[in-house]
């Protein structure tokens, strides 16, 4: 008896520093985040969000980021629990919700909830200097992004726009930089790049090679929003890369971080505080920080907001 009351007391003991020792520890919470290719704008956004949080934030989270083949593989991740974040196009995490489009015939994927709309991304079709439209890319060798990809979709569906299906075309699915260097070694004749601007691999191309960057005008615009109401009309600025001389009319989605509903409402509340808490540090490192904005956060979520997103949008007055 007597040795059978020491041995409870002993673990009695343990269990409660054990305890102590683990509410004082102070550990930060690990996020892995899924963005997309390394010459992509969602990377390197990515990588510099992961480190100035880290940096400021580095008692409460430490963000790993993990090269991915972008929107529908993030989402993807995030239902095998392999990432506690991910960067995602609108448009697809839509489909993955509801279960259409991309994701018909799959079960819906709802796992996970919206964080903070980031950036437009931009439809940004660069094709050599003698295709003049996009009607021009029927016959043509065309880059459409890696296979499964958001960008795949968004090239079906402009496409669609004017009139070509991907049989009216030679596909090529290769990402931003495959597809940079293909146009410049014309094994290629256009990319769909769907990004924020400038991007990284189009940037790179245009020190090297002059091309065109196509327009989508005010009617096929227009059908495309009618249709899919995800789609912004926007404006590339003339000298966004070297070789664009005016500015060209184009339509774009939004950069959207996504989280696991599983991860706790602290976490995320502190990740979005410090996203806009740091703003200027992120600005500084990468352009994308610069439209970090508390209103247009909120803008373009067709999915519900997790929890701790939420809440810090309603203290700042951007959701009520």
């Amino acid at each position: 008896m007597k040795k059978s009351k020491i041995l409870a007391c002993v673990m009695a003991f343990a269990m409660t520093c054990g305890m102590l020792l683990t509410g004082c520890s102070g550990s930060a919470d690990s996020l892995r985040m899924a963005t997309g290719g390394t010459s992509g704008t969602y990377y390197g956004f990515s990588g510099i969000v992961a480190q100035v949080l880290n940096e400021k934030l580095s008692d409460t989270l430490k963000i790993t980021v993990q090269s991915t083949g972008a929107s529908k593989a993030n989402i993807q991740l995030l239902e095998l629990e392999e990432v506690e974040l991910a960067i995602v196009q609108n448009d697809v995490m839509y489909y993955a919700y509801t279960g259409t489009d991309m994701f018909a015939g799959e079960e819906k994927i709802e796992n996970f909830s919206a964080v903070i709309s980031c950036y437009p991304e931009v439809v940004q079709i660069i094709a050599n200097k003698d295709i003049n439209s996009i009607a021009d890319l029927k016959g043509k060798r065309v880059s459409v992004g890696d296979a499964g990809s958001g960008v795949e979709f968004n090239a079906k569906q402009i496409l669609e726009a004017y009139g070509i299906t991907f049989d009216d075309i030679t596909v090529s699915n290769q990402d931003f930089a495959d597809s940079a260097d293909s146009v410049k070694n014309g094994t290629i004749d256009a990319a769909f790049v769907v990004a924020g601007t400038p991007t990284n691999a189009v940037t790179e191309l245009s020190m090297t090679h002059d091309f065109k960057l196509l327009s989508v005008d005010d009617e096929h615009a227009k059908a495309l929003q009618e249709k899919y109401g995800f789609y912004a009309t926007v404006t590339v600025p003339a000298g966004t890369y070297g070789c664009v001389k005016e500015d060209v009319q184009t339509v774009a989605v939004m950069a959207t971080i996504v989280a696991r509903n599983d991860v706790s409402e602290d976490t995320i509340y502190a990740f979005v505080k410090g996203l806009f808490d740091n703003k200027d540090a992120i600005a500084a490192a990468h352009t994308k920080g610069n439209e970090l904005d508390v209103n247009t956060a909120v803008s373009g979520i067709s999915i519900p907001f997790h929890a701790g997103a939420e809440k810090y949008y309603k203290e700042v007055g951007a959701l009520k």
